[in-house]
């Protein structure tokens, strides 16, 4: 029998599906969470329209405006509503700006740590043996170092710079997901329908990709989710440091650092762009919540 022609594995239920998308929308933390993200998501789409300066515009004799002090003439219309920076850069424009390089590091830095985690904590867990053992140990080795110290290290050695900023935060994370795979396909790999893949001749990476990956794909969505926060924590951290995107590009732990040295004259430089972090993670947090609470297989059997 040709292995393509096997009919599909079955993935959760219809009913379980329903009963977690129920149990989600009850979670009222979590919507507000994802009403949070939308918006966060349409105001870096939109921030051209939304901006009400050029994010890099300078003018010095505005440095550190106030509130509500009006633009430049040169500028045209319009006033720092949130002040400017020591530049004289409209702090407003560079905050939402800046969501787009977070919400990018952020997604980016999870689909790295998905394209390198699932594949090797699927063959980790299918395979076993000294395949099993060689990359456990790897991820062991990854274990061993703190996250935001490893990323540091890596961008010291690739230097500073967007691209490699997702090759670090992708680097640091991956051991995470594969061990989390490697257990999921543990369990599943023995379930009746994969034996009878097996017996009907499928190959191994048609009964990893069609039978194994679709019924965990839901502890997969809670990690990726929960982990996009951490990975807008480590670049927030890192332009902290000067090692992530560089200047004049927006970004908000670059300007937290910028304004460091102004925080008593202008609290607002620094204090906007780290509630804007703040706000961010606590929103992805509160989904990452809702979903683990919504498709936790123990609270399914009780519901």
């Amino acid at each position: 029998m040709v292995a393509e022609k096997l009919p599909a594995a079955p993935t959760e239920p219809e009913k379980t599906k329903a009963t977690a998308w129920n149990r989600f929308k009850k979670h009222r933390p979590s919507l507000v969470g994802v009403a949070i993200i939308v918006v966060l998501i349409l105001v870096a789409i939109f921030a051209p329209l939304l901006a009400p300066a050029d994010p890099d515009a300078q003018e010095l004799y505005s440095k550190l405006a106030k509130p509500g002090t009006p633009f430049p003439e040169k500028w045209g219309a319009g006033s720092f509503v949130l002040g400017s920076d020591y530049l004289g850069r409209d702090l407003l424009s560079r905050v939402i700006y800046g969501s787009r390089i977070s919400l990018l590091v952020g997604f980016v830095a999870q689909f790295v740590v998905l394209a390198i985690g699932v594949p090797l904590g699927a063959i980790a867990g299918y395979y076993g043996g000294k395949v099993d053992r060689a990359i456990m140990r790897v991820a062991d080795v990854m274990f061993a170092f703190p996250d935001l110290l490893f990323a540091i290290a890596i961008m010291f050695a690739l230097g500073a710079g967007i691209i490699n900023l997702f090759i670090a935060l992708g680097v640091v994370g991956w051991a995470g997901m594969a061990r989390l795979v490697r257990g999921q396909v543990l369990q599943l790999k023995e379930r009746d329908y994969v034996e009878a893949a097996k017996s009907a001749g499928a190959r191994d990476w048609w009964i990893i990709i069609r039978h194994i990956l679709p019924n965990a794909l839901g502890p997969i969505i809670v990690s990726v989710t929960l982990g996009i926060p951490g990975a807008i924590m480590s670049e927030a951290s890192l332009s902290f440091l000067g090692l992530g995107v560089q200047p004049p590009t927006a970004t908000w732990g670059a300007m937290i650092l910028e304004g460091q040295s102004y925080i008593r004259r202008a609290p607002l430089v620094s204090v906007v762009p780290g509630l804007a972090v703040m706000i961010t993670v606590l929103a992805f947090n509160l989904v990452g919540d809702g979903l683990r609470d919504a498709l936790d297989p123990r609270a399914n059997k009780k519901a």
